[in-house]
């Protein structure tokens, strides 16, 4: 008989009360995670995280004393160890949003979402995907990296150390595709595929699959639309 595999670790931080005590107990209702603790600002939940651990932290982007956007960016520059971030937001299209992903965030929720769909955001950030909503991510990305460019993006030379192959990935993910989506349209393995997207993030220098689409936009690789279909 194998054992079990450990619980993720979840951190929720929320400056309401109501929403981050609701969102805990609704963790807690699967077997298969474990809330840890709670923070009611961006400083509170950095310090909670270097003592706890957590796999996955959600964070609401509007808080005192220290907003989730420096908060994220201060727990994704921990190290490849560091919590994934799942964003809380209360409207997709969300400049915050489009900041926190930039920082280092892993995706993002609407505070609205059902609770399959928060069981399931969290299970995917914790084993180590990224990227949820792709559709409604992807045209966030495009949105705001259309609207306000960012200076110090990635330099679009870095993108000429990948591979033909690797850059046609990197498009293909930016477009909003699945591992195996992708292997259909390139006609290979969804193994291979893993293996070109892990070799595109190593490149680069990203953590995850979304950083993957900004820096596809920012760059230029993938040229934002004025508007996205749903």
């Amino acid at each position: 008989m194998t054992n079990a595999p450990p619980a993720v670790r979840i951190i929720v931080a929320d400056d309401h009360h109501v929403v981050r005590t609701g969102f805990a107990a609704l963790l807690d209702t699967q077997p298969d995670f474990t809330v840890v603790g709670t923070a009611c600002d961006g400083t509170e939940a950095v310090r909670i995280c270097r003592e706890l651990s957590p796999d996955v932290v959600l964070m609401d982007v509007r808080m005192p004393v220290m907003d989730g956007i420096e908060a994220t960016r201060q727990l994704a520059g921990s190290g490849p160890d560091g919590p994934r971030i799942l964003i809380l937001t209360t409207f997709d299209l969300d400049a915050y949003v489009y900041d926190a992903l930039c920082a280092g965030a892993s995706g993002f929720l609407l505070k609205d979402v059902t609770a399959e769909r928060l069981f399931e955001g969290v299970r995917v950030v914790a084993a180590g995907e990224a990227l949820l909503a792709p559709a409604v991510t992807r045209r966030l990305i495009s949105e705001f990296t259309r609207l306000r460019p960012k200076p110090d993006a990635l330099p679009s030379g870095a993108l000429a150390t990948l591979t033909p192959r690797e850059t046609q990935v990197l498009r293909l993910v930016a477009e909003g595709l699945s591992n195996p989506e992708i292997a259909a349209r390139l006609v290979v393995t969804e193994e291979t595929v893993k293996t070109h997207v892990s070799r595109v993030l190593n490149k680069l220098g990203l953590r995850d699959r979304t950083q993957a689409v900004v820096t596809a936009y920012e760059t230029g690789l993938v040229v934002p639309r004025s508007k996205e279909p749903d």
